[in-house]
């Protein structure tokens, strides 16, 4: 299942490796990134493609682990199936 995860908050140090590692646990892939440092360098902003494997962890169980991760470092992040993406952001 093809997912779009957005991080944005406060930067610090850490924030790609803490949602790389969640995703590499629940075996999830990332096929593309693009990330920024907004203003004069104080906000991060990450946007990911991801494919998650459903029979390791399901697109909930991310969700939550991804919730944990951005409360544990100060940043929304927030996980939408491709999909629901596509048919929102279509023109």
């Amino acid at each position: 299942m093809k997912c779009v995860i957005s991080v944005l908050g406060k930067d610090r140090s850490g924030i790609v490796a803490a949602v790389a590692t969640t995703l590499a646990e629940c075996s999830a892939n990332i096929d593309d990134i693009s990330q920024t440092i907004l203003g004069q360098g104080e906000i991060f902003s990450m946007t990911m493609l991801t494919t998650l494997a459903p029979e390791v962890c399901d697109f909930n169980t991310v969700q939550e682990k991804l919730e944990k991760v951005g409360e544990d470092l100060g940043v929304q992040i927030i996980i939408q199936r491709e999909d629901v993406f596509q048919f929102m952001y279509k023109i």
